[in-house]
């Protein structure tokens, strides 16, 4: 089970991030290309579940789907993530391959992590705004990325 405590003006956890994770959310996203001036949005479902375990503990597969609008292209569009525990309450979210991605440590109720990608960079913020809601911003920078994307989350029920 997951629990969230009000802390100042944000909230914290108490549990693991992989706690407050687990379950079916609601996926709403913004996303701003500066190079050509274009928004878009993405409306979906978002569902991190029990996948197999790993050496640190019981891991979670994540999977969004939905709908994507962005320039002339309107459809569908997914992506799959996998979440592992970190063994401090943290998580290591790696690429559906495997490849490291970033490092989540939402235990102060907020953290910034970095991935370097060739020349170009993607900061993450994510911020729990409450027991059942999270935001996750990317800023993308570099001689190949100049966009955001902000995505809200909120929990529509429990993993399927």
């Amino acid at each position: 089970m997951h629990k969230v405590t009000a802390s100042g003006p944000g909230w914290q956890l108490t549990g693991t991030a992989l706690d407050f994770l687990r379950g079916r959310w609601r996926a709403d996203r913004v996303l701003t290309d500066f190079r050509s001036g274009q928004q878009g949005s993405f409306a979906g479902v978002a569902a991190f579940t029990e996948h197999l375990a790993s050496a640190a503990g019981p891991a979670l597969a994540y999977l969004e789907q939905g709908e994507l609008s962005f320039g002339g292209h309107h459809g569908p569009a997914s992506r799959r993530l996998l979440y592992l525990p970190a063994g401090d309450g943290a998580a290591a979210v790696l690429f559906a391959d495997g490849r490291p991605f970033y490092r989540l440590d939402l235990r102060s109720g907020a953290c910034q992590a970095e991935h370097p990608c060739g020349p170009d960079s993607y900061l993450v913020t994510v911020r729990v705004l409450g027991p059942d809601a999270y935001l996750e911003s990317w800023r993308a920078s570099g001689p190949g990325k100049d966009y955001e994307m902000t995505t809200t989350l909120a929990r529509i029920g429990p993993a399927a």
